[in-house]
């Protein structure tokens, strides 16, 4: 098979994307990833652009081992020297040079003629050359360039040294047929393309970017520029997730691979949500919460059976642990029921047919259906939990200049149990109280308060999720007091999980 070689854009097209801006050490941790992922080129960014800039690609080029590392210059010599200067620390480097090609960037952007652009991409490659021995060179606005002049100036550059050559649909513009059919015709026309390799760069304004990337492919380009969740200037580029899998679930089709780790795609596309601060939308391919979700009642059937069904990808080959099974007004009894053993219910079967009903209700109210939801459902309209342990009284003392110390009492087969304790707040001592009074041993998975009614007089409801061995258990409590609310809460999730252990019910799996 074929290596596509994978060029990584993130750090300098990626970044240019409105609000994406990241500072030294968050571009430094996304290089860092970038090379665990895999990628075979990471452009670290634009070193003559700023001061900034031109720190954070020396640094990535000093750190980051195994990727080659790039900096974009214009086809302008202060711009090469700031790119030498940044990346020549790198044991790969290389040089990024570009100049617009299509007449309209020629004519009103640059104001100079085909024969002087010509020129200046000469001199400057040359430049470069003579600096570094790995040179790009893209011709900006490929897309949009009159075929001719693009194989007279990429001819021109190779015989001066250009090691990569890269036709970039710079504005989305072109169809996938058509952008196919301009490297096809470079391919054929440009005599010397044989000592490059060929490099497609794709903009998404017409949502074509990995489309127009991936129909490159069966042409001869042997490097696809893209950035991680597609992020990069207007409507941003080709997606990294899409392309790598893409190539990688059809490889009967391309007769091609990269080097990618794909197991760490979805890590990598978190990290750079969240340094960039650029949501990944739910239905985003590969990457979006969306992505390995079903709601639909044949579709939840059918991944049960089998996940080939409904899944052409598994989602732990991107590093997600699982496929998941959304609950919804759309799910039917089998999703349902499969979700109950995910949680650790046992339930009999009219416990479970009254369940679905209740579920059912609940779903036509709510989009989704959540796990705490689902445990509320069965813990208050199907299982009955006598109170083994009940809330007496408690007594609570904070404040900035006390240590927080909680009194809790309980009773607990006719009998009233009391204990004082501390902790780093008032909840912290009641939780330290009642696991001293209930001796239990659990761990307190989630702890969510919310207003129920307004103003500071509120009712506020506590929800708890406590872990014992391998099932949880939820609790809810409400009172005006948030601490009473607390206890109230934590009790109740104990005295599911005492219940659970003395009432065994039928499994589900007898169903």
């Amino acid at each position: 098979m074929r290596k596509i070689k994978i060029f990584d854009s993130t750090l300098r097209d990626g970044e240019q994307a409105p609000g994406a801006s990241l500072n030294r050490e968050q571009k430094l941790e996304i290089a860092k990833q970038l090379a665990r992922l895999g990628v075979d080129v990471i452009e670290a960014g634009f070193a003559a652009s700023s001061v900034g800039d031109f720190a954070s690609v020396k640094e990535i080029a000093q750190q980051v081992k195994g990727p080659v590392i790039c900096s974009l210059s214009r086809a302008k010599k202060e711009d090469i020297d700031a790119s030498w200067n940044a990346v020549k620390y790198s044991d790969k480097p290389r040089i990024h040079v570009f100049i617009a090609t299509s007449p309209i960037h020629m004519q009103k952007k640059l104001e100079k003629t085909p024969e002087e652009v010509l020129k200046i991409a000469i001199d400057s490659v040359k430049y470069a050359k003579s600096l570094c021995q790995d040179v790009e060179f893209t011709c900006e606005d490929a897309g949009r360039s009159e075929l001719p002049f693009l194989y007279k100036i990429i001819e021109a550059v190779i015989n001066e040294g250009a090691t990569v050559i890269n036709a970039p649909d710079t504005v989305g513009y072109t169809m996938p047929g058509e952008y196919s059919g301009i490297i096809r015709s470079i391919m054929k026309n440009v005599p010397n393309i044989n000592k490059v390799e060929m490099s497609v760069h794709c903009h998404n304004d017409l949502g074509l970017a990995t489309a127009n990337s991936l129909s490159c492919i069966k042409e001869g380009v042997t490097q696809i520029e893209c950035c991680v969740n597609g992020i990069g200037e207007r409507a941003g580029n080709a997606s990294l997730e899409e392309i790598v899998m893409a190539i990688e679930t059809r490889k009967d089709f391309y007769d091609a691979m990269t080097n990618i780790n794909t197991k760490e795609i979805y890590k990598t596309s978190r990290l750079v949500s969240s340094l960039t601060g650029m949501i990944v939308q739910p239905n985003k391919a590969i990457v979006g919460s969306n992505a390995f979700a079903h709601e639909a009642g044949i579709h939840q059937h059918g991944i049960l059976k089998d996940k080939r069904t409904y899944e052409i990808m598994d989602a732990e080959s991107v590093g997600i642990n699982e496929s998941k099974l959304v609950l919804g007004k759309h799910s039917g009894r089998a999703a349902f029921i499969n979700k109950l053993k995910e949680l650790g219910f046992e339930l009999s079967k009219e416990e479970v047919e009254k369940a679905f009903v209740e579920f059912k209700a609940l779903a036509d109210k709510k989009k989704d259906v959540s796990d705490r939801d689902i445990e509320a459902l069965i813990s208050d309209e199907v299982m009955e939990i006598p109170e083994t342990f009940a809330l007496k009284s408690l007594d609570v003392r904070s404040g900035t200049a006390k240590k927080p110390t909680a009194t809790v009492s309980i009773t607990t087969k006719g009998r009233t149990l009391k204990a004082t304790m501390t902790g780093s707040g008032p909840v912290d001592a009641a939780y330290k109280a009642i696991t001293k009074l209930t001796k239990v041993k659990i761990q307190l998975l989630d702890y969510v308060i919310q207003a129920i009614t307004g103003g500071t007089d509120a009712l506020g409801e506590v929800m708890v999720r406590i872990k014992k061995d391998d099932r949880t258990f939820s609790g809810h409590g409400s009172d005006t007091d948030i601490i009473v609310s607390s206890a109230k809460a934590y009790l109740n999730a104990i005295n599911k999980m005492v219940h659970s252990k003395k009432e065994k019910k039928p499994i589900l799996a007898q169903l």
